[in-house]
Formats: C-alpha cells, structure tokens, sequence
C-alpha cells in the first residue's frame, strides 16, 4: 500500500488508546508478534549486559510499559523517560513503574528532541515500523545516536520484512500461520489488515545498515524469527 494512504498519526493513536490492556500483559507480552516474551527478556538482558551502569533510559513508543519494566528488573536504579502518543498507555505504564518513571512525552518521535548524551538506553519495541519514508528512519536512527552517551545503546524488537520477494513471501507465510494457529484465519486476516493500514516496516539488513552509516560502531542482530527480529546498537 502507497505509506500516504496509511493511518495518520492521529489513527494511530486511537487505536492504541482502546488497546491499553491488551498491551499490558508482562506475561504474555504482544501476543500477535512472534516469540514475545522470549525477546521482551533477551532485549533487557542485552541491554543491561551491552550498557553499565544502566542509569538513564528512553522508551520510545512504551506502550504500556512492559519493556521497561524487563529492564528495571536488571537496572533497578534507572530513571525512565517514557514516550507514547497515546496518553492512556503513558499513563498505565507510569502507573506500573511508580517512581521509576522520570518523565513522561505524549508525542511522535518524529518531532521531540533531547539534548545530547541523555541516555543510557533507547529502547524502541513494535514503533520504528511506523515510519514511512527512509528519510524518516535515517532522522530516527541519527536522533538515536545523538542522544545516547558515549557507550550507550539502542534495543529494538519489531516486525520486519526481506529484500528478496520469494523470501518475503516465504517468511511472512510463516507468520500467517502462527497467527492461524494462534487465534484462526479470520485472526489471521484481521491481523494482516491492519499490518497493511496502518505499519510500514523494513528489512532488518537496512536498519543495521543504517545504524552503522549514522555512527553506531558496534550491531548485533539478537534474533530472528520469520516477521520479527530483535537488535542492538551501541554508540
């Protein structure tokens, strides 16, 4: 689908405000996406293990929290910026981090800024493929490095596609069959419809390409599962 004809960022946004309870869930974490808990606890871990002290953390596109809530297990000091564009998720997830969350910004990502070296942690889980254009993944990713410190790093978990078409076909196959087995082929259809409307993701070989071109010296592909790959980036 041509990205103009995708849900605004106001769409977008609604939806998200109805689903707070659904992305809430530390257990089963997203659970339309493929081996989400396993990667919400691999992502922390990395981070924590790639980044000491954890001390500062960016959550873009928190949710309701539960990425943050992996890390704090590892990095229990860490203060929390939290980013939605949806107020009812920002508003759970600092209800579940309680005092670890040290700010919070209603807002796409697209138009903050933070000033340079803030963080020790990004954390970016199912929200990078709402992007559009490969000018707005290269703002992102330079954004990115720019606020992190100094041996700090960014985690990412998202949906993903391949640069072959036979391979794209193939893998998201796969995909759809996990869906099926997960909830039936009308789950499967709703899911895919709404992938199509709203989501513009990219292969994970162009994000970790475009990591090291904005300045990220160290990339570590940490997962991949058909649709889905989990990663890291350390400044």
């Amino acid at each position: 689908m041509d990205s103009s004809k995708k849900f605004s960022v106001d769409e977008i946004r609604a939806r998200f405000d109805g689903e707070v309870e659904r992305f809430s869930n530390l257990s089963t974490g997203q659970v339309a996406t493929m081996d989400a808990t396993f990667c919400m606890d691999l992502v922390a871990t990395a981070a924590a293990a790639a980044v000491s002290p954890v001390r500062t953390v960016l959550d873009v596109g928190c949710g309701a929290g539960n990425y943050s809530l992996k890390l704090r297990e590892r990095a229990a000091k860490a203060a929390f910026t939290l980013v939605d564009l949806s107020r009812p998720m920002l508003d759970k997830a600092v209800e579940r981090l309680g005092a670890s969350a040290a700010a919070t910004h209603q807002g796409d990502i697209r138009e903050l800024d933070f000033a340079p070296g803030s963080f020790d942690v990004i954390l970016a889980s199912a929200v990078l493929h709402h992007l559009r254009t490969p000018a707005e993944w290269e703002s992102v990713f330079s954004k990115f490095h720019r606020w992190l410190r100094p041996g700090g790093g960014f985690w990412v978990f998202d949906i993903v596609t391949h640069e072959h078409p036979a391979i794209q076909r193939l893998l998201w196959d796969r995909y759809g069959d996990f869906l099926t087995k997960l909830g039936g082929a009308e789950y499967r259809e709703n899911v895919f419809s709404y992938i199509a409307r709203e989501d513009t993701p990219t292969p994970v070989t162009f994000q970790v390409e475009l990591a090291r071109r904005v300045g990220f010296s160290k990339v570590d592909v940490l997962h991949k599962n058909a649709a889905y790959a989990a990663y890291g980036a350390v400044r």
